[in-house]
């Protein structure tokens, strides 16, 4: 993971944790925006995710034994 997609998981994460105290505090009403902010931030982290190239995996390598042959 990219500084860029911690950044905006934090960020989507931390927003959601304010837009739920702003719920409980001051109503939907008061909140609305936030939770949009967070989501879409959500959906930027999911887009970034997609478009990433796929890695090829790596062989494993084996593992040695302790006997000799």
């Amino acid at each position: 993971m990219k500084l860029v997609d911690a950044l905006l998981l934090s960020l989507s994460l931390a927003l959601m944790i304010v837009g739920i105290h702003q719920t409980v505090t001051q109503g939907v009403e008061a909140s609305y925006a936030i939770f949009m902010f967070a989501v879409a931030l959500l959906f930027w982290f999911q887009y970034r995710k997609m478009q990433k190239p796929e890695e090829p995996p790596t062989p494993k390598k084996k593992a040695k034994s302790g006997k000799k042959r």
